[in-house]
């Protein structure tokens, strides 16, 4: 008997409690939104609003900003930003024919927790945008003036976050809904950049009498760059170049191909490599691969045990310049990958890291990408410009940027006090408060509008930006229902914080 769950219909998942908001994440996950191709669904929500007489406009970067009025006894209440981003981390597993341009994410239950099947659930945003149509739908919640942004781009640049005018908001007050740990407000998050290499070259013609081998590097559990990179998983293409360079040592080869990591804030989960070999050394090779698995296993006991190295016959027409091969190696090898430092402002938070998350080596050129994180702006220049440095000795050009700021935590927030207060009553227990090193949009957001004061909170989501992302059913339901609280509260709340 198969007892693989099956997949939830739309109606189904609709129908999870509270189905005010989960009817949403069921709309959500109908329509394709990889970062930049979020019109779609935009335009559907778009409507959706208009539809209920609110206010909808898409500014002139393509967010999404609707305009509830307040309830009847709360038109003197300070004005509320929610915010939460449109497109997800599109991450699949290998075996997979889902196509994210085009195929809703198919959900299924497992106990406690939903996920998808064979990719990102996309919960990673989606539940916060599931939880702001809810209240923009629900006429019978307690609020004052509500503005919804919904942004594009957060997880490939934030170009939504960047672009949005000064003008666009008048409130000053913002509840971000793009954490991942229930119980847990934050205050403040890492900024970032990215470091980008590329390099052309001149193919050279496969050798005729050489065999021809894909070597891949798979199982691992990946993650999101920001969250789970002080675990220390296994990084696919750091791992896959170490044991190319531990073949060097045994015999030359000819590099074909070498591609690993599909989104830049993603730990790679999988790297795969054609490589040209003399006869003489394919013997050699599957006793290589199994020595390699079990020296690298032995490593990650504990953090990635699913890992698999495997060799299979390949085929090629060309192949890398031996020198070209040479100079992507020996950096991707001597390239940084990880935490670099941790806070001694902030305890237990890293406060500087850099994940190498995107690699793709061809006969005619190459190209890398770096995603540099932290909690100071100096930090990520700083380690931005160490990873130039490296390419620099190889004259490989490198570009830098993306930059974006960190939110600067405000321990003295009153909506920050209003929301611990709510959470004590409503579930008779104290919340925790907390510092990211993930980036969120509030940094960004906050350099706009330097007055404004945001708390961010969210459901529990495990494994954000790799297949087997998931999110606890009935944290959902708690979210739901301290954000409405939260709203509720505020009908005597200060307005804003004070002007620093």
């Amino acid at each position: 008997m198969d007892d693989t769950p099956q997949p939830l219909s739309s109606a189904e998942l609709a129908a999870l409690a509270p189905a005010a908001v989960w009817k949403h994440f069921a709309t959500v996950c109908s329509f394709a939104r990889p970062s930049r191709q979020e019109a779609q669904l935009r335009e559907h929500l778009r409507r959706w609003a208009l539809e209920r007489g609110l206010d909808a406009q898409v500014d002139r970067v393509g967010n999404l900003i609707v305009r509830k009025p307040a309830s009847a006894g709360y038109e003197r209440a300070p004005a509320v930003v929610l915010q939460s981003h449109l497109d997800m981390v599109c991450q699949k597993n290998a075996d997979s024919s889902h196509d994210f341009t085009r195929d809703p994410i198919r959900t299924v239950r497992r106990g406690a927790w939903l996920s998808a099947v064979d990719t990102t659930l996309g919960a990673d945003n989606g539940i916060g945008v599931a939880l702001i149509l809810a209240t923009l739908e629900d006429r019978g919640l307690a609020h004052g003036p509500l503005e919804a942004l919904l942004t594009i781009d957060e997880e490939s640049g934030m170009s939504g976050a960047k672009g949005l005018a000064a003008d666009s908001l008048q409130a000053r007050l913002m509840l971000n809904l793009d954490t991942e740990e229930w119980g847990e407000f934050y205050l403040g998050c890492a900024g970032g950049l990215d470091v980008s290499v590329r390099r052309s070259a001149r193919p050279l013609a496969a050798p005729a009498d050489h065999t021809f081998h894909h070597l891949s590097v798979r199982g691992l559990r990946g993650g999101h760059s920001g969250v789970d990179i002080h675990e220390e998983r296994g990084n696919a293409i750091k791992l896959l170049v170490r044991i190319l360079r531990a073949l060097e040592a045994l015999t030359p080869f000819a590099l074909a191909s070498l591609h690993g990591g599909s989104a830049r804030n993603a730990l790679p989960r999988e790297a795969f490599a054609t490589l040209a070999l003399p006869p003489s050394a394919g013997a050699l090779l599957d006793a290589f691969v199994a020595d390699q698995q079990a020296l690298l296993r032995r490593e990650l006991l504990g953090i990635d045990e699913g890992l698999t190295v495997n060799v299979e016959a390949a085929s090629a027409t060309a192949v890398m310049d031996p020198a070209e091969q040479a100079i992507w190696l020996a950096s991707l090898h001597a390239a940084p990958h990880g935490v670099r430092r941790m806070s001694r402002r902030v305890p237990g938070v890293v406060e500087t890291s850099n994940n190498l998350g995107v690699v793709d080596l061809q006969p005619g050129g190459g190209s890398a990408n770096f995603m540099v994180r932290s909690l100071l702006d100096e930090g990520s220049r700083a380690l931005g410009a160490e990873i130039a440095s490296l390419f620099a000795l190889s004259a490989t050009p490198v570009s830098i940027g993306g930059q974006y700021s960190g939110w600067t935590p405000d321990p003295q927030s009153p909506l920050l006090a209003l929301c611990q207060d709510v959470y004590r009553r409503e579930f008779g227990a104290e919340s925790a408060v907390k510092v990211i090193h993930a980036g969120l949009e509030c940094g960004i957001i906050g350099a706009k509008y330097p007055h404004m004061d945001t708390v961010s909170f969210g459901p529990t989501i495990r494994g954000a930006h790799a297949p087997g992302e998931c999110v606890e059913i009935a944290s959902v339901g708690r979210c739901w229902q301290l954000l409405k609280a939260i709203l509720a509260g505020l009908r005597s709340a200060p307005p804003a914080r004070a002007a620093a």
